[in-house]
């Protein structure tokens, strides 16, 4: 009897000891609000929404200490819209993240699932969308994808460790495809440097035949363009000035062959090639600890490749909003958005203004946007 106690008592033992080694949490975000479309085909619109200034979600992630400075690390990540409590992404369980990898508190971090890539890393936390203000304030239909539209899946991933204040970040998601190894792949690096409260960043990413095939790296009902291949550099930088923050970001984004858009549907056969390019600068600043300013002010240049003609389209959009934290992990805010467009002539879908999250596109060259909401994170 007393063998058995003692075996009992060492498996116990070591059963702490794992678990004072490892962490799991559980952790998400709720966002809901009610948006004001001024047009959308011809007409306004009211409507709830729940993935604005963030996507409402609920993960588990966690960490095992495996000695020696290394840890195994995990992060499913499920999101969905409150409204109707549906799954978001497709209708894909952990559609926000879901990986697992390693990490090393020397080099960095090797990870391998559905993951953010190298832009959305980098350069979508210079701009306003990707950083404090969310959906509503992306560039023209997320060109650029700085608030990631799409993520990439089956994809390998390395984020170095910072050393002296430069770090680099590296993905590579695989077509999945036998045969055809370079079809809907997607490959992206990017680096940072930080000094004081001044950040640059530089990306570059490649996607190969994005949105071509149901289980690609940029799967058909992920993609944000439907095209042979797209490519996008971007440069940004960020600042600090004692309770402000400024950001400019650049981004030069080249489609081959579009053949749709998420946002605005089929581009017909005419185009062959779409490029964008899209400055923005921001700005926000903490009133006090518990209230938040901000705004935002982009222009963008779309070229369209067409076989009579080449074509231009401009868009001018600008972004206020105002956030208030009733706690730490609480916040009230009110968000609004205008945008011009100018240059269309109604031969493509690309002619009338449309905010990623309105309720469609205009029927015209003006949109504007407004959101009261409510966001609490656990």
């Amino acid at each position: 009897m007393k063998a058995k106690v003692g075996v009992l008592a060492g498996l116990l033992c070591a059963s702490l000891g794992a678990q004072a080694q490892s962490s799991v949490t559980l952790f998400g975000v709720l966002d809901e609000g009610l948006n004001f479309t001024s047009n959308a085909g011809g007409h306004r619109a009211w409507q709830t929404s729940s993935v604005d200034l963030a996507t409402s979600r609920w993960g588990i992630k966690g960490s095992e200490d495996l000695g020696g400075g290394l840890h195994a690390i995990f992060d499913l990540e499920s999101g969905f819209t409150m409204d109707d409590g549906k799954l978001y992404y497709g209708g894909r369980l952990f559609g926000y993240q879901s990986y697992a990898g390693l990490q090393s508190d020397r080099f960095g971090t090797l990870t391998f699932g559905r993951q953010f890539d190298s832009i959305t890393d980098v350069i979508g936390a210079m701009t306003a969308n990707g950083n404090w203000a969310g959906f509503l304030f992306s560039h023209p239909l997320d060109n650029d994808n700085t608030d990631a539209t799409y993520h990439a899946s089956n994809a390998v991933k390395f984020t170095s460790a910072n050393f002296g204040g430069l770090s680099a970040t590296a993905l590579y998601g695989f077509s999945n495809q036998a045969g055809n190894f370079a079809g809907n792949r997607i490959f992206s690096a990017g680096l940072n440097y930080a000094i004081g409260t001044l950040t640059l960043g530089a990306v570059y990413e490649d996607l190969s035949s994005p949105g071509t095939t149901a289980a690609g790296s940029i799967a058909a009902d992920d993609a944000n363009f439907t095209a042979a291949n797209q490519k996008t550099y971007g440069l940004g930088a960020s600042y600090g000035i004692g309770a402000a923050v400024l950001g400019l970001v650049y981004t030069h984004v080249a489609i081959e062959q579009p053949a749709s858009s998420l946002y605005v549907g089929d581009f017909g056969t005419d185009i062959s090639k779409l490029n964008f390019d899209n400055v923005e600068l921001n700005a926000r600043y903490n009133l006090s600890d518990a209230v938040l300013v901000g705004a935002m002010y982009t222009y963008t240049r779309a070229h369209l490749g067409r076989s009579n003609s080449d074509a231009s389209r401009h868009w001018n959009q600008v972004g206020v909003m105002g956030q208030y934290l009733l706690s730490k992990r609480t916040s009230v805010y009110a968000q609004a958005v205008y945008q011009k467009l100018s240059g269309g002539d109604g031969s493509t879908p690309l002619d009338t203004a449309y905010i990623p999250g309105a309720a469609g596109p205009s029927s015209n060259g003006h949109q504007f946007v407004a959101r009261v909401g409510f966001s609490h994170s656990f």
